[in-house]
């Protein structure tokens, strides 16, 4: 029989519930969703960048006249090679020989017919293909043409707006590679004065950039005997055949008279680079 004085532990006794669990504390809540938060936001943000980028280096689109040159023809022959479009004479060929550094988001055969133009006239015109066609990711490419035509015994180099920039970086890292340059619509990255090459810068008075590409500090950094030529009534994208520059003034002269214009002037340098000593 149980001791009526002796002292009985005592039990827990679960106190009763409704069945609804206690919410999470909210700090906590909040805590569990800042990471998904996170992750959303920077995967809206890598789709944009990548909308973005995928946008910006879109080529800007071609003129049926660009393709066309894509050809040989009786004067000259045409190849696709690797690293550029070769325009070779079938006879005749002079000892110089062109680089050409295309414009920015603007492909190589967007020159063609002028590059045709100029082979035509004896001298081998070599337009490089650039990475995603912007000639700052490829401004030595220039060495690659030089190295795989040995028999080549002057060169020079042109290049259109950031072609014509990159191609005057490529004259001051290798100073002693090139005999000549033409600028189509584009400014020395700095200063190249004491390079000894034949020189010209040729632009259209209608396009944006005209001030700078004539004005002081271009003819400070170029080699003192450039000779500069503005075409009246050019813009900036019938420099090459391709449309869609933007904000590009339109061009009160045709394509074709500011082509001619652009060929005359380039191949005025060449000739220069040939009756040099």
């Amino acid at each position: 029989m149980p001791d009526p004085d002796a002292t009985v532990p005592s039990q827990d006794v679960p106190e009763p519930t409704s069945g609804i669990p206690e919410p999470a504390p909210s700090g906590r809540r909040r805590r569990r969703r800042w990471p998904r938060i996170l992750a959303a936001a920077l995967g809206i943000v890598a789709i944009v960048l990548l909308a973005a980028g995928t946008w910006y280096v879109q080529p800007q689109p071609l003129l049926p006249e660009a393709r066309a040159a894509l050809a040989s023809t009786a004067s000259v022959t045409f190849a696709d090679e690797p690293g550029w479009l070769s325009f070779t004479p079938t006879s005749g060929t002079s000892g110089t020989a062109l680089v050409y550094y295309p414009g920015g988001k603007v492909e190589p055969a967007a020159y063609a017919p002028a590059a045709q133009a100029i082979a035509e006239r004896g001298y081998p015109v070599y337009i490089v293909k650039m990475p995603l066609n912007l000639a700052i990711l490829g401004v030595d490419r220039a060495g690659d043409v030089i190295q795989a035509h040995p028999e080549v015994a002057r060169w020079a180099i042109a290049g259109h707006s950031l072609g014509g920039a990159m191609a005057t970086s490529y004259i001051a890292s290798h100073p002693a590679a090139m005999r000549g340059l033409a600028l189509w619509a584009a400014y020395p990255t700095g200063d190249i004065s004491a390079v000894p090459l034949s020189a010209t810068s040729i632009w259209g008075s209608l396009d944006a950039g005209a001030a700078r590409f004539g004005g002081e500090e271009s003819r400070r950094n170029l080699p003192p005997d450039t000779v500069f030529v503005e075409i009246p009534g050019g813009n900036h994208e019938q420099m090459g055949w391709y449309t869609g520059q933007p904000n590009d003034p339109p061009a009160a002269i045709s394509r074709v008279e500011q082509q001619a214009a652009v060929v005359a002037a380039t191949l005025a340098m060449l000739e220069r680079v040939d009756a040099a000593p």
